[in-house]
């Protein structure tokens, strides 16, 4: 018997929850069950291609083209390439990830008159925040049409999902709320990690991790470390990550002379982990934050602001506090987490208790294998056809 044929489509891998859910189920799914190929493009220059960064090895298209930007020229040629991709493939699922690959994908497969099982995963939405009124009124337009030639949707967290639904995008028995699961390796020491960083050894740290964008407002990393400094805390700030604005960010808090490290984008999670004392989100909108999965495993605490499916991610008041965004509140809590070394261990060892009973790697392979599945016997018993 023939397996189960997966084609999975994600404009870019780069480093990030996507990629990181991605590379999990390419890598842990039965390979005496499915059969998977990856078609992704080419990230941008101020991106990291977390395939190419750690070297992971499955089967792999990449298309020039189907990355981050819209090209109406570009975006034919990807949309007729996957078009034969799935002609020779012949899949029986075909799995798109986040909103490019989502419409490519799926409008590439409609086109084929073929049957096969349509899934698209959000792994967050472009509903608030990315656009004005128009082209976000056309992003629900897309997807509500779409819809209707999608079989099932995943949505990381209920959030998510909610907000979709009140889009009217779908229907409640077409989504499955399927969250991120990841590994955590053993951290090596902090002040050896301290050390190799060139970080203070005296300073209460606190890590912000994502792409330097807009929508992940790191603007508001200047307006906490101000607070923090008006308090006279003992902090210091690290940002990981870079992006369209990382200079203006850096010549900011140059200016204004913050405690503020700058060290790009790392590989190696466990060592940001490890000298870390606190992991900041500050975002305006979210999926489900994979960086705060991450660091509970690891036993840190986290300071998040309460958009998407953040609320799913952190234990509010356990292993961390998720709040509408007030610089002054956030320093506040970084505050007395600073003072308060007991309370921060017990956040960690809540966050880390949390983490690995709800986010493994073997429960998102799970989901996705009985998910599969199920989708596939059902289509066997339904001599429907659908275009």
């Amino acid at each position: 018997m023939r397996k189960i044929r997966v084609l999975r489509l994600i404009a870019r891998m780069n480093l990030g929850g996507p990629a990181i859910q991605i590379t999990g189920l390419m890598m842990k799914l039965p390979s005496e069950q499915f059969e998977q190929v990856l078609v992704t493009g080419y990230c941008d220059p101020d991106e990291v291609d977390y395939l190419e960064l750690n070297g992971f090895q499955f089967p792999l298209l990449k298309i020039e083209g189907f990355g981050r930007r819209i090209n109406l020229f570009s975006d034919l040629k990807t949309l007729l390439a996957i078009r034969r991709i799935i002609k020779d493939f012949d899949p029986d699922i075909i799995h798109t990830h986040t909103a490019k690959a989502g419409f490519l994908g799926r409008v590439a497969a409609i086109s084929t008159l073929k049957k096969q099982i349509r899934i698209h995963t959000f792994h967050g939405h472009l509903l608030h925040g990315y656009f004005g009124t128009f082209i976000t009124r056309l992003v629900i337009f897309v997807e509500r049409t779409l819809a209707n030639f999608t079989d099932k949707f995943v949505a990381v967290g209920n959030q998510v999902r909610d907000e979709l639904l009140s889009a009217k995008i779908g229907e409640l028995d077409k989504f499955k709320v399927i969250g991120p699961g990841l590994t955590m390796g053993k951290l090596p020491e902090r002040n050896t990690s301290l050390e190799f960083f060139l970080l203070p050894q005296d300073k209460f740290i606190v890590t912000w991790i994502g792409r330097v964008v807009a929508i992940k407002a790191p603007h508001r990393i200047l307006e906490i470390a101000m607070q923090c400094s008006r308090q006279g805390s003992n902090v210091h700030f690290v940002v990981v990550g870079e992006g369209p604005l990382l200079s203006e960010l850096k010549h900011s808090a140059m200016r204004l002379n913050l405690p503020l490290t700058f060290i790009g984008w790392q590989s190696d999670i466990e060592k940001v982990l490890s000298f870390s004392d606190l992991v900041l989100l500050t975002s305006k909108n979210e999926g489900t934050p994979v960086a705060l999965i991450q660091a509970q495993m690891a036993g840190v605490p986290v300071l998040t602001s309460d958009v998407g499916s953040a609320s799913e991610v952190v234990i509010n008041q356990k292993s961390g506090y998720c709040l509408d965004y007030s610089a002054e509140q956030f320093a506040n809590k970084i505050k007395f987490l600073a003072q308060n070394v007991e309370v921060k261990k017990d956040f960690g060892v809540n966050g880390k208790t949390f983490a690995e009973k709800n986010f493994s790697l073997e429960r998102l392979v799970s989901d996705h294998n009985e998910l599969y599945t199920q989708l596939i016997s059902q289509s066997r018993s339904s001599p429907t056809t659908r275009a």
